[in-house]
């Protein structure tokens, strides 16, 4: 049984170094590891299980909205992407660059794709005419490369997988709608998918993205209090189109520029989930997207019937579940401590005991708590187990996220909230990009987050300079 624990033993505690604890997690579980290549990582089954229950059920939400799927290069010729100004002096720190095909140099140079939108604007203007052309709703999932200095599994990685929209619009009211559309797609599948709450808002100039007139964000909280930008979502105005010459003849047979958008998330999710939910012993994973929701487990298999009876159960459950019927040879110890550290919302024993009282015992992974149940409604109570996992996850870190956010009514202290308390501040701000570069430098990293979208009146002035406030600012540090 010692060395049965022993992978679970080895977890570093969260409150010991939480990064070293997340570097566990993603090994121990078996997520991801580390390739050849400097920053690039290998994304296990389990782990691309995972990823593969999140691009189902975003796919999903993508297409009743009307969007559809498309593919474009991975590579991007240079004179391209210099086609927007700002886009490109936003990226070119993180490009990778290819500059020999095969064994001969390159005419031109080919940028990987750090993100799509000039792809899509090149497309764009060869299929774009009319109103009648509008709008069009793609969609695309893909791998990009942004050339990073500091990795780490799923938060920040030289390549990753993610979901890249990019929509064009007869008009600048129904691209601003598209914009805040997908925002709250992305709000809503969080919570109701991944159980994480999260501040939603609009980025600061200084922080949007670059070439968007206005960036709009997800930030949830991690465990230990700093934010991970869970997802973007961005309004371009005409800017493109005018750079690409994307042009379109109205209803009243003038020639206009569409108006565009773009909105992504990434496997940076995964990396979320593991911080958000995660304990001592290993993952939690929400239901909705855990690869197996229910492990089932005999107890004293060897025993006549035992492996039978477990079969049926599990017959029962995998029409509407996903199950896994561990019978293989380790011991019980080490298949509880196995599937705990893995995450499985469920845990379903089932021994000579059990079936001879046509029972069994469920055990969540959130509460630990225990539930003998019977197997003539074991669907339905496998079902609500589930519901009340994912329940007990989001009220979690609902509590988390409000007992890590302060607020600050002045310089001072905003400066010892920042020093010695890890979480979310929220202050008042004049709008100078100057104030949000003096509170960044002076406590090591805390940045504006976002303009929330009800902003709370705190005072009347200025948290860094005095000066009069114009909106209320979500700050924290981030990944």
């Amino acid at each position: 049984m010692a060395n049965d624990k022993k992978m679970v033993e080895q977890i570093t505690s969260m409150d010991v170094d939480f990064a070293q604890w997340y570097t566990d997690v993603v090994k121990k579980a078996e997520l991801a590891d580390y390739s050849g290549v400097k920053g690039c990582m290998i994304i296990r089954p389990y782990g691309y299980a995972i990823w593969e229950n999140i691009q189902h059920d975003l796919d999903s939400r993508f297409k009743k909205l009307g969007h559809e799927n498309v593919y474009m290069p991975m590579f991007i010729p240079e004179s391209l992407l210099q086609k927007e100004k700002d886009h490109v002096e936003g990226f070119a720190p993180e490009c990778a660059i290819v500059t020999i095909g095969g064994q001969n140099k390159l005419a031109e140079r080919l940028v990987v794709r750090p993100t799509s939108e000039t792809l899509f604007c090149d497309h764009y203007k060869n299929i774009i005419h009319s109103y009648r052309d509008l709008p069009k709703l793609y969609n695309q999932w893909c791998n990009v490369v942004r050339w990073e200095k500091t990795t780490r599994p799923f938060l920040r990685t030289s390549e990753f997988l993610w979901q890249e929209g990019h929509t064009m619009h007869a008009n600048e009211e129904e691209a601003r709608e598209e914009t805040l559309r997908m925002l709250k797609c992305y709000e809503d599948f969080y919570l109701e998918t991944l159980a994480i709450p999260a501040v939603t808002g609009r980025k600061t100039e200084k922080e949007k993205f670059a070439g968007a007139k206005e960036t709009y964000t997800i930030e949830p909280m991690m465990h230990n209090g700093v934010a991970l930008q869970g997802g973007t979502s961005h309004y371009f105005g005409d800017g493109f189109a005018r750079a690409f010459d994307i042009t379109f003849t109205d209803k009243d047979n003038t020639v206009k520029y569409p108006h565009q958008t773009s909105w992504g998330v990434s496997t940076r999710m995964i990396g979320a989930l593991i911080m958000t939910h995660g304990d001592d012993n290993g993952l939690i994973l929400p239901p909705k997207v855990a690869p197996i929701q229910v492990a089932l487990i005999p107890i004293a298999q060897h025993k006549e019937g035992v492996l039978e009876k477990a079969g049926e159960v599990r017959d029962m459950l995998c029409e509407k579940f996903r199950v896994k019927l561990d019978d293989s040879d380790f011991s019980t110890g080490w298949k509880f401590s196995q599937y705990e550290m893995k995450g499985v919302p469920l845990r379903l024993e089932l021994g000579p005991r059990d079936i001879e009282n046509n029972c069994c015992v469920l055990v969540s992974r959130v509460s630990r708590e225990k539930k003998i149940v019977s197997l003539d409604n074991i669907v339905e109570e496998v079902e609500a187990a589930l519901k009340a996992v994912h329940d007990e996850l989001v009220a979690r870190a609902e509590k988390n996220l409000a007992e890590k956010t302060s607020v600050a009514h002045d310089y001072a202290e905003f400066l010892d909230i920042a020093a010695n308390h890890p979480g979310f501040i929220k202050a008042m701000w004049c709008g100078d990009s100057e104030c949000e570069d003096k509170l960044k430098d002076e406590t090591g990293g805390v940045k504006s987050r976002c303009i929330p979208f009800v902003e709370e009146h705190i005072s009347d002035k200025c948290v860094c300079c005095g000066k009069p406030a114009k909106h209320m600012v979500v700050w924290g540090r981030q990944y």
